[in-house]
C-alpha cells in the first residue's frame, strides 16, 4: 500500500501533468492565433485602400462631365483646349476651372503669358500698355478677391485690374488678372485671370 508521501507525489504529478496538457494546447494555438491576427491586418488594409478608391471613384463621377475642370452647376462641358473670349489661354495654365450656364462661360486659370493672351483675344490693342485706363480700371484692392458666383477655384488677389472690351470675334468679354502689389505698370507673376464671356 503506497505511503502518504508517494501518494501525494501521485497528485503533484498528475497536476504537473493536466497543467502540462493546458500549456500544450496554448502553445499549440498560438500559431494559428497570429495567422487569423496577421490576416485580420491584411483585410483591413485591403478593406482601407478599397473605400479610398471607391471615394476617389465618386469625387471624380461627380465633377460635371467628368472633367475635373468643371465646376458643379455648369451645364455645358468645354473642349479639352478652351478659348475664351475667341482665343486659346495661354498653354501650360494651370488651375484652370470653368463655369458654363445659360450659354455663358466662365473660366479661371493661371499663367505667366496673361499679357499675350489678353493681345490675342482683342482685349488689348498690341500697342497699349497694359494698365492703360483707355482699356480697363482698377478693382479691389484687398488680400483675396472672391471669384464670380459659380467659379470655382483659388480666389484672386489683390489688387484688381478689370478690362471690359470686344473680343476679337466682336463678342462682348469681360477679364479680371491680378496686378503686381509692388509694380503698378506689371502683373503678378504668376497671374491668375477670370475671363467671362458668351459661348459661341
Amino acid at each position: 500500500m503506497p505511503n502518504a508521501k508517494e501518494a501525494g507525489d501521485g497528485v503533484t504529478s498528475h497536476e504537473a501533468g493536466h497543467g502540462a496538457g493546458r500549456g500544450g494546447e496554448t502553445e499549440g494555438s498560438r500559431p494559428g492565433r497570429r495567422r487569423l491576427t496577421c490576416l485580420a491586418v491584411v483585410v483591413a488594409v485591403l478593406a482601407a485602400g478599397a473605400g479610398g478608391l471607391v471615394r476617389l471613384f465618386q469625387s471624380h463621377l461627380s465633377q460635371p462631365f467628368g472633367d475635373d475642370r468643371a465646376c458643379d452647376g455648369s451645364d455645358t462641358k468645354l473642349p479639352e483646349a478652351i478659348s475664351a473670349g475667341g482665343a486659346p489661354i495661354p498653354a501650360g495654365a494651370s488651375d484652370v476651372h470653368y463655369y458654363t450656364r445659360n450659354g455663358n462661360a466662365e473660366v479661371t486659370f493661371v499663367s505667366g503669358e496673361v499679357e499675350d493672351y489678353l493681345h490675342r483675344a482683342g482685349v488689348l490693342p498690341d500697342d497699349a500698355l497694359p494698365f492703360d485706363a483707355t482699356y480697363g480700371t482698377k478693382a479691389e484692392a484687398g488680400e483675396e478677391i472672391a471669384l464670380p458666383d459659380g467659379l470655382c477655384g483659388s480666389p484672386l488677389r489683390g489688387p484688381v485690374w478689370v478690362y471690359d472690351a470686344t473680343s476679337a470675334t466682336g463678342s462682348g468679354v469681360g477679364v479680371m488678372v491680378e496686378r503686381s502689389p509692388v509694380d503698378n505698370e506689371s502683373f503678378r507673376l504668376p497671374t491668375r485671370a477670370v475671363v467671362t464671356y458668351r459661348l459661341p
